[in-house]
């Protein structure tokens, strides 16, 4: 069974940083394209960052130059660095993995991040 365990969330105050991680166990992590998904209370999951097998990255706009993604296949792990968070970026955040060639995608179970002062 494949698994995704994100970790790293919190409550942070405005103009704060967290740094969320994801492991994955159970597949072969080189070939995902990986990705932090978060959903705020009464919105529809969305896309803040993803980056590909080849090491591409894409953000939504919402959050361009201020966070990062990164992973390390070594650790079959995914990163996400925030910076200069803002209450706008208060949601339960996603880790996922897509291989795309095998339409085989999985999720993990979130993890809460609280911008607030």
């Amino acid at each position: 069974q494949v698994q995704l365990v994100e970790s790293g969330g919190g409550l942070v105050q405005p103009g704060g940083s967290l740094r969320l991680s994801c492991v994955g166990s159970r597949l072969t992590f080189r070939l995902y394209d990986m990705g932090w998904y978060r959903q705020a209370p009464g919105k529809q999951r969305e896309l803040v960052a993803l980056i590909t097998d080849g090491g591409s990255t894409n953000y939504a706009d919402s959050v361009k130059g201020r966070f990062t993604i990164s992973r390390d296949n070594a650790k079959s792990s995914v990163y996400l660095q925030m910076t200069s968070l803002n209450p706008g970026d208060t949601a339960v955040y996603y880790c996922n993995a897509l291989w795309r060639a095998a339409g085989r995608t999985y999720w993990g179970q979130g993890t809460q991040v609280t911008v607030s002062s």
